[in-house]
């Protein structure tokens, strides 16, 4: 399921808690065994992999664990321009360079 601007937040927990569980199982790690190298406690974990609320301080203890520091980087980047940003001011630029130098070829001499 792709999680977009339109999905609940109670089925966007329940995907990532999904996500999380697979990407656990891939490891092959148990529960007991994530949490524990997360520090935190297996009914957390089983919470948080059922799509139940969690700390952020939590998923970020799971993502270290797993060796998925970039997912916590991709989360927030540092830096962000809107794909928006970037083409609207060449946009407006072009257009009236686009508009200064247009003509119908009607034009008297």
């Amino acid at each position: 399921m792709e999680i977009t601007s339109l999905t609940p937040n109670e089925a966007a927990q329940l995907e990532l808690g999904r996500r999380l569980e697979q990407v656990r199982k891939s490891q092959g790690l148990s529960q007991e065994m994530l949490a524990a190298k997360a520090g935190i406690g297996v009914a957390t974990l089983r919470r948080i992999e059922d799509g139940r609320d969690a700390q952020l301080s939590s998923w970020l203890k799971l993502l270290r664990a797993l060796d998925m520091e970039a997912a916590i980087d991709a989360l927030l980047p540092e830096t962000f321009r809107s794909p928006m940003a970037e083409v609207l001011p060449r946009g407006k630029r072009a257009a009236r360079r686009s508009d200064a130098s247009f003509s119908w070829g009607d034009e008297e001499a």
